[in-house]
């Protein structure tokens, strides 16, 4: 469900280890400049307070008042409830901390929490990748609609979100799409975001390169000398986003397994595609080998990259037949094509969260 001409206004924040960002969202737009506030506190009761601070700046410039709260926080978390248990980053979170309940009870409006590989992948699944790739199939002669989504994103870390017709895919304990804790392909006793992370960027084009890691280039640097616009070690650059796409399609070949829907990517690292995404697609549409010596299919269905125009058309045009049905006069259509497509965040991910906290927030109080 879109919220374009809705004028209920969600506050939101986008809380990270170094900054909290607060905002306020109307009709799927941000409708007030960010405020950021320093995430930094020695103690528990002081970055609470700075949370409190933010959304009461945040409606101190709203002209109606919010019918909710909506925000990304890290986890691990109990997001349902609004708990917060022990964090990294943030680390006087400790033994559980009832933050959703504690801003109810202040701003006396409902209050909703989850992570930001899942609003991600609801802001895209509501108003961005997977509506647009709808809509430009429904031109086409393919019956074919595309209900489920995997978003990804690739950053400091490595994060999912699953939608499913319409809906979040909730877990039973607030763990759902957290695909960083796959096996790691090329590291098998440790963890895909060892390498689907800008650490993991950064470590294999020092090594490729012969350089101390502590003289690595950010991610952006890397990409530009991949790319042959900026001077540095070329191979070693695209070695470094080439070994990122097989870690991260062997493990998104094994999510959508499961999910059977497009694959949307977000993230810092999102904007090096033409770098990596068609190795990624490449790592997804492999093979196995049996145990007789013959190939198998890595995947049921084949995967396009929908950032490349003629794997876009293939995927469009599909595989249409019109088939009799047994013992009837009757004809039905249907696409044979079994497919999915990759392709990159139609909104951006800072954006794609704020929809997404938007519309998840909407979508809960129009249920009850």
């Amino acid at each position: 469900m879109r919220y374009l001409n809705d004028n209920r206004i969600v506050m939101v924040l986008d809380a990270g280890g170094t900054n909290f960002v607060f905002s306020a969202v109307q009709a799927e737009h941000e409708i007030i400049d960010p405020i950021i506030i320093p995430a930094t506190g020695t103690t528990l009761e002081i970055v609470l307070k700075k949370i409190i601070q933010g959304f009461n700046e945040v409606k101190t410039k709203l002209k109606i008042k919010p019918v909710a709260i909506s925000f990304c926080f890290p986890g691990p978390a109990e997001y349902e409830l609004g708990i917060i248990d022990d964090l990294e980053n943030l680390p006087v979170f400790r033994g559980g901390v009832a933050l959703g309940p504690m801003l109810e009870e202040i701003f006396e409006i409902p209050v909703f929490i989850n992570n930001d590989g899942d609003l991600f992948a609801y802001g895209e699944a509501i108003a961005g990748f997977l509506p647009e790739i709808n809509q430009r199939i429904e031109s086409s002669k393919s019956p074919k609609i595309f209900q489920n989504l995997l978003g990804v994103t690739f950053g400091t870390g490595y994060g999912a979100g699953i939608v499913t017709r319409g809906e979040l895919f909730v877990g039973d304990n607030s763990a759902q799409g957290e695909i960083n804790r796959m096996r790691n392909k090329l590291h098998t006793n440790s963890s895909v975001e060892e390498n689907v992370s800008i650490r993991g960027v950064k470590r294999i084009y020092c090594r490729e390169a012969e350089i101390p890691l502590d003289t690595a280039p950010e991610p952006r640097d890397i990409f530009e000398i991949g790319m042959g616009t900026r001077e540095g070690n070329k191979e070693a650059a695209i070695k470094a986003f080439h070994r990122m796409a097989e870690v991260a399609g062997d493990s998104i070949a094994d999510a959508v397994t499961l999910v059977d829907g497009l694959v949307v990517i977000g993230g810092g690292l999102a904007g090096a595609y033409p770098l990596f995404l068609q190795h990624l697609v490449d790592e997804m549409n492999s093979n196995y080998q049996t145990l007789i010596g013959t190939a198998l299919d890595r995947l049921e269905i084949k995967v396009f990259n929908l950032e490349d125009e003629n794997e876009f058309q293939r995927f469009y045009e599909g595989d249409t037949r019109e088939i009799k049905v047994p013992f009837s006069t009757r004809r039905i259509k249907y696409d044979s094509l079994k497919r999915i497509g990759v392709g990159i965040s139609r909104l951006g991910t800072s954006k794609a969260v704020s929809v997404g906290a938007y519309s998840f927030a909407l979508n809960k109080l129009d249920k009850k």
